[in-house]
Formats: structure tokens, C-alpha cells, sequence
């Protein structure tokens, strides 16, 4: 009994451990330079694990998927991050959510200002109004990188700032069978249940800064409706050789393939990036988003 009540205080007392050094890495204070690019730019974000994450989501789009009206958490929500490497300059990346008469326009914005356009492409079937997923990257000073970029950022709309009347519905889904059947915790954005799995495994670098899941190098999968009538959206990172294994995960499970593309260059290793969407049950859908990440090297870690 002694023995049991010793192990007992000794795993409340790792636990607690964990959960403090757990606070200290997620609660990082942001970086004064970092500061000045929110302010430059105009828009939130946050600072999590080495990386400034801001966002530029499209609140202003109405967005329907095969005839459902659909969230922009559910997979609208652009962003561009910063992450230092060798001698304190930044690695930036980001992933710009565009209507079709927004492309060519902000990609002019971003190559008349030094910045590299690394892909662009659908992320969805059946989506009104039709939108594309273009990925930027650049290198150098934070807040020169913020100047860069705000002048096509400035050419995406932003909707009027208003209070909303009433805080969003959270999910309505059951969130612990999906989170059993997944193997990781989501987090609720707004109606929406989003899971992200980083690929540390892939030991991803440039320019001396380490690309995480924060950066973009990660598979996530995004739940959007309800128990009897669900949708899930997603991308998975793969390396090459994992490619038609994931595939046949996926239509095993009468997901729909949407797109095979890159969305950065000249990695080492190379990174292939395949984007799904499905609809029904959730956790039929669920299953299917697990058994992809079964394919994978290994199961990765969660990250935000």
C-alpha cells in the first residue's frame, strides 16, 4: 500500500511537472521584431514554438462545399509564418486563400517585391465561390519580409471589423470518439474540430530554420456539420514513397482525392502534399483521415 501511495505522488508530481514545462513552451512572449511585423501588417497571429503565425483568413467569403454552407475554419483560412534561421534572418511562408480574379494580381504584388510564388492550387471540389491556395515563401530581415508582402496581402479583402452578438456554437460532434479514433486531441475553432499532426520526422531545414508543423509541414483534417450529416476537409504530407499507399487509405474509405501537388521547392526531403474532402458520418470520416496517418513514416505529434 505504501509502495502504491509513493507511485501514486510520484506520477502527480511528473504530471505537474509536465504540465508546467508544457506552459512554458507554448506560452512564449513574442519577439520584439515579430511585434513589428503584426503592426506592419495590420493583422493578429501568435507565437508558438519559434514561430510567428499571422493570420489572413477570409471571414469575408460565403463559402459552400457541394451545397452546404461551410466555416472559414473549415479550411479558409490563410496565413503567412516566420520562423528565424542563420545570422537572425527569417525563413517566411504562407499559404494565401484566393478567388480566381484575386490571382494573378496579388501573385504580380508578391514577385514585384522579391517574394517567390511555390505553388499554387485547389484545396476542394464543388466549392462556390471557386477558390485557389497559392504558397509564398521569401528570406531575410522580419519586418523587411512585412513590407514585402503587406502589398499583396492589402489586395485580399478583409470584411468590416464587427462585435459578434453572440459567441460561435462550439462542434457538434462527439469529440472524444473522435479524438480516440484519431489518437490526438483536436481543437475547436469556432463550429469547427481541427486536428494537426507535424512531421518532425522529416528533419526539414532551410536556411538553418527548422520547418515545423507551424510553417506548414504538417497533415490536418477539419470536421465542419454534425453527427448525422459531416464534412471533412484535410491534407496529409507525405514523402514520395508514401504517396499511393495514403491514396488507397483514402478511397478505401470513400474519401474524395481533391489534389496531388508540392507547396514548397527544392527540399530535401521532398514533400508531397495531397488534399481530401468527404461527407457523412464522423466518424466513418474520421477513420478514414487515421488510416491515411497510418501510412505515414510515423504518427507525428500534435501541434497548433
Amino acid at each position: 500500500m505504501k509502495r502504491a501511495r509513493l507511485n501514486f505522488c510520484f506520477y502527480l508530481a511528473t504530471g505537474a511537472l509536465a504540465l508546467i514545462f508544457s506552459s512554458v513552451a507554448f506560452a512564449q512572449e513574442t519577439p520584439a521584431d515579430y511585434q513589428a511585423v503584426l503592426k506592419e501588417l495590420g493583422r493578429g497571429g501568435d507565437y508558438k514554438a519559434n514561430v510567428l503565425k499571422v493570420n489572413v483568413p477570409r471571414n469575408d467569403l460565403h463559402m459552400v462545399i457541394s451545397g452546404v454552407a461551410t466555416p472559414t475554419p473549415f479550411g479558409f483560412g490563410g496565413w503567412v509564418a516566420l520562423t528565424k534561421g542563420n545570422e537572425d534572418n527569417d525563413v517566411m511562408m504562407g499559404d494565401l486563400v484566393l478567388v480566381q480574379e484575386e490571382v494573378n494580381p496579388v501573385m504580380s504584388a508578391l514577385l514585384e517585391n522579391g517574394l517567390e510564388v511555390t505553388a499554387l492550387h485547389n484545396h476542394f471540389f464543388w466549392d462556390e465561390p471557386r477558390v485557389f491556395f497559392m504558397h509564398i515563401h521569401g528570406h531575410g530581415k522580419a519586418l523587411d519580409l512585412a513590407k514585402r508582402v503587406k502589398p499583396a496581402l492589402d489586395l485580399i479583402p478583409r470584411p468590416p471589423a464587427t462585435s459578434p452578438a453572440t459567441a460561435p456554437a462550439g462542434p457538434a460532434f462527439n469529440l472524444v470518439a473522435l479524438d480516440s479514433i484519431v489518437g490526438s486531441k483536436g481543437e475547436a475553432l469556432g463550429s469547427v474540430y481541427k486536428f494537426t499532426l507535424g512531421r518532425d520526422d522529416l528533419n526539414l531545414k532551410e536556411h538553418g530554420a527548422p520547418i515545423n508543423a507551424r510553417m506548414g509541414l504538417n497533415s490536418w483534417a477539419a470536421f465542419a456539420g454534425n453527427e448525422s450529416d459531416a464534412q471533412i476537409a484535410g491534407d496529409i504530407a507525405m514523402r514520395e514513397s508514401e504517396v499511393n499507399a495514403v491514396l488507397k487509405a483514402l478511397r478505401s474509405h470513400k474519401l474524395n482525392v481533391v489534389a496531388i501537388h508540392h507547396h514548397m521547392l527544392a527540399t530535401q526531403p521532398v514533400v508531397i502534399f495531397l488534399h481530401y474532402w468527404g461527407r457523412g458520418n464522423p466518424e466513418d470520416l474520421a477513420a478514414g483521415f487515421r488510416a491515411a496517418l497510418g501510412q505515414l513514416g510515423e504518427a507525428k505529434s500534435p501541434s497548433k
